[in-house]
């Protein structure tokens, strides 16, 4: 084949229609580019995207465009099944499925041919490229890395070639995944306490045949992903439907079916939650009245002006630091007086401080044969409440409970204030194996975060409720280089988890998102030593000849200010 016919195959394997759009955009050989749609932006409902069309195989492609071919047509394989069966023998069609995870790779991938021989009716190729992620089949996002391949054996027909055994499930690149795919925050209820919603980070794909609000809510009505199975609920009865979305100048529309209790006010307030903020957090419908009916029948209304609890931390302001073992205020100018109480004391030998959250928050440190607890009080004595050689620092739950894991026993141990006595809390068998050096629960009182060794970082989630609460779901977040070393981790909001980690080459601080792995970079000058943080505030402490200082990062995230000179050392902020 000639240079100019296989770029015109090339060319003709699949093309990007713009939703909305008066026409269509070829793709180039080095595969589909991003093509600008401004059509829908208007509707609140919906987000504006490219659609994949695919073309059946041609009776002149040679084996590498089949097989360009193939992937072009899974990408398109949700809008027009049709066209990606054409590429299979009737026995590989007979047994292919595309159920199971979607395998997603770099754009830029390589077809290898083996030279054709004389009279040969089937070739092996293979696919190789950078494996990027996984999309499961609850739609979960779950980054991975390294080089991927995969063979395929073609049967030459009078027709042209045919793939004669495909592996279950679609392959995307990167680009397909832009393209048809949206990051999308659901909003569940965490189990415990059913005070506070939780988010679930999936990918969406979007639908031709409905608006992305409809796409949410119906994913909404779906159980959460595995990392937080059996960790939060829903308000939505079983047997709910999403009947209809409508949009007018000031209001969405939402019609549901089913059985809804319209006596139940606390129901009726979180299932505002999780609509609210499952659509606005998402951009869908920002700013305008949510009206929600059951069978027509109007059964509750959403103000934009709506004081919305559900994703409120009680942690209010408050900033502390330590001096010397005593824990100091932080102010708006820097340094402050000593807490009340014990806590406000200097001593030797308490280190690793946690704050609880409320109005009356207790303070825990780590000791070298346990853990104690101290009000913030005049009257605010240490005790000793866990004892323990061997355990992590302390971290507290939104419920008032507090927290650490006992490496010399393999226990997980939850101290009650209300109770005065800690209890075991069930873990998986597999992390009696590995050695847990940190362990720290997410504001929201379901994620947590889990170190072992010098260099992973876990994520898992305290599932079930009362004394059937336990630890599960754990899922490998990151992990270093061998010879790193993970210094610390603190929760910055529900979905982000920031990651110190200290290299040959230097210090490297992550910010990560749990749901779907995407990692953004802080700038570093200065060695950390520690880091604390709440939302857009982030503080850490810089060990220097004259002492420790205390800086705080900017609010874009790219440089840092110093807060305290010195005496300003291991910031704290409550929870997290």
């Amino acid at each position: 084949m000639t240079r100019i016919s296989r770029l015109c195959t090339a060319l003709g394997i699949a093309a990007a229609v713009v939703l909305g759009g008066s026409g269509c955009t070829v793709i180039a050989p080095n595969g589909p580019y991003t093509v600008n749609n401004d059509e829908g932006a208007g509707d609140p409902l919906s987000k504006p995207f490219q659609r994949m069309i695919a073309i059946p195989p041609q009776p002149g492609w040679g084996a590498e465009d089949t097989i360009r071919g193939l992937q072009a047509a899974m990408a398109a394989y949700a809008d027009d099944p049709s066209i990606l069966a054409g590429y299979l023998t009737p026995e590989a069609r007979a047994k292919w499925t595309a159920a199971g995870p979607v395998t997603v790779i770099q754009d830029q991938y390589e077809v290898s041919v083996p030279p054709p021989r004389e009279s040969e009716t089937s070739s092996k190729v293979t696919l190789k490229g950078h494996y990027l992620a996984l999309i499961n089949e609850d739609d979960s996002y779950k980054p991975t890395g390294g080089p991927w391949e995969r063979p395929f054996e073609l049967v030459k027909l009078p027709e042209g070639y045919r793939v004669s055994a495909l592996p279950p499930g679609l392959l995307l690149t990167e680009s397909d995944v832009a393209r048809a795919y949206r990051p999308t925050n659901l909003y569940y209820v965490n189990r415990s306490t059913q005070d506070r919603l939780v988010v679930d980070r999936v990918r969406l794909r979007l639908d031709t045949k409905e608006t992305f609000a409809q796409t949410v809510l119906e994913r909404l009505l779906e159980p959460p992903t595995e990392a937080l199975r059996g960790a939060v609920t829903t308000s939505f009865p079983p047997g709910i439907k999403i009947e209809s979305i409508r949009s007018g100048e000031d209001r969405v529309i939402i019609n549901l079916s089913g059985e809804l209790d319209t006596l139940d006010l606390s129901a009726e307030e979180t299932l505002r939650g999780q609509i609210r903020n499952s659509l606005n957090k998402n951009e869908i419908a920002k700013g305008r009245i949510i009206e929600i009916m059951v069978d027509g029948e109007s059964y509750t209304v959403d103000r934009p002006d709506t004081v919305d609890q559900w994703l409120d931390d009680d942690v209010r302001d408050s900033a502390y630091y330590v001096d010397k073992g005593a824990v100091h205020y932080l102010t708006k100018d820097g340094g402050g007086g000593a807490v009340a109480g014990a806590a406000g004391e200097e001593h030797e030998g308490f280190g690793h401080f946690a704050v609880s959250a409320g109005p009356n928050p207790l303070i825990a440190a780590k000791t070298s044969t346990g853990i104690s607890v101290a009000g913030l009080a005049p009257e605010g004595a240490w005790q000793e409440v866990v004892q323990g050689a061997d355990l992590t620092p302390p971290t507290w739950n939104r419920d008032g409970t507090l927290w650490t894991y006992d490496g010399k026993n393999g226990v997980l141990l939850k101290y009650d204030p209300a109770r005065g006595q800690a209890e075991p809390v069930e873990v998986p068998a597999e992390l009696d194996e590995l050695d847990v050096n940190r362990f720290r629960i997410a504001r929201d009182g379901v994620r947590v975060a889990v170190t072992t060794g010098e260099n992973t970082v876990q994520i898992g989630a305290l599932t079930g409720e009362g004394a059937g609460t336990k630890l599960g779901n754990l899922q490998l977040l990151t992990t270093t280089e061998t010879g790193n070393e993970i210094k610390d981790i603190a929760w910055r909001d529900d979905e982000h988890l920031l990651v110190l980690a200290q290299g040959t080459a230097g210090q490297t601080l992550n910010e990560i998102n749990v749901g779907d792995g995407e990692t953004t970079g802080v700038p570093l000058k200065d060695r950390l030593e520690s880091v604390a943080a709440f939302q857009d505030q982030v503080l850490a402490d810089v060990a220097t000849k004259g002492g420790t200082k205390l800086i705080v990062l900017s609010p874009d995230q790219q440089t840092w200010t110093t807060k305290i000179e010195k005496k300003g050392g291991a910031p704290l902020l409550p929870l997290g």
